[in-house]
């Protein structure tokens, strides 16, 4: 039986995007979440194909699945398009051009929503995360959602959820554990589960 987000009843549609990823061998994800606000992180994003069993994953759960986008791109004709799929417009001026805080606003004017973020930041393999999913979880007071792209044993959706703590380095620690043995389409794309600022700090030459 499919998961749905907060036991929400089945519609046609969630029924049709269930048999789909189904039909293609995919295993739905979604644990019972610990409240109707979430941050979720989407790991590891190597293909554009990701967005498919995404969007499937989305319909089959009901799950209120978002993403923010530059205000200016919400324009006709785009703008309808992106609504669609789950876009949400912020604008960075008005938050003192303060991206974490404009999110954690956002989040805080909705009666529910899981606010999807690519921590990689690319489809090609870097060399950290960055972690303004963290800060903005962080802002918002609300736990993380670990999603997960799992090509290799063909699953989607939430794999575990991760209130933080404030300690960087040990919550990426937990996040790592979570995501071991995880694998995208193109497993050589995949960026290394580990903070950038952290990254940034540790290169960085010692004063004295």
């Amino acid at each position: 039986m499919t998961p749905r987000w907060q036991n929400r009843p089945a519609t046609l549609g969630s029924g049709l995007a269930a048999a789909a990823l189904g039909l293609f061998g995919w295993t739905v994800l979604l644990p019972p979440a610990p409240g109707k606000k979430l941050v979720g992180v989407a790991y590891p994003h190597t293909s554009n194909w990701d967005l498919l069993p995404a969007l499937l994953w989305t319909w089959a759960t009901r799950t209120p699945l978002k993403f923010v986008a530059k205000h200016s791109l919400f324009k006709f004709p785009l703008g309808p398009l992106l609504r669609a799929w789950g876009g949400v417009p912020v604008n960075r001026r008005r938050a003192g051009d303060n991206f974490v805080t404009a999110v954690a606003a956002l989040i805080a004017q909705q009666p529910e929503i899981v606010l999807g973020l690519a921590p990689e930041g690319t489809r090609e393999r870097n060399e950290a995360w960055k972690s303004g999913f963290y800060h903005m979880a962080q802002a918002a007071g609300v736990p993380i959602a670990l999603i997960v792209f799992d090509w290799k044993r063909k699953r989607v959706g939430v794999l575990a959820y991760l209130t933080p703590s404030g300690d960087l380095a040990a919550d990426y620690e937990q996040i790592r554990a979570v995501y071991s043995g995880v694998q995208g389409r193109h497993p050589q794309k995949a960026t290394p589960i580990r903070p950038a600022e952290i990254e940034v700090a540790a290169e960085s030459p010692q004063e004295g």
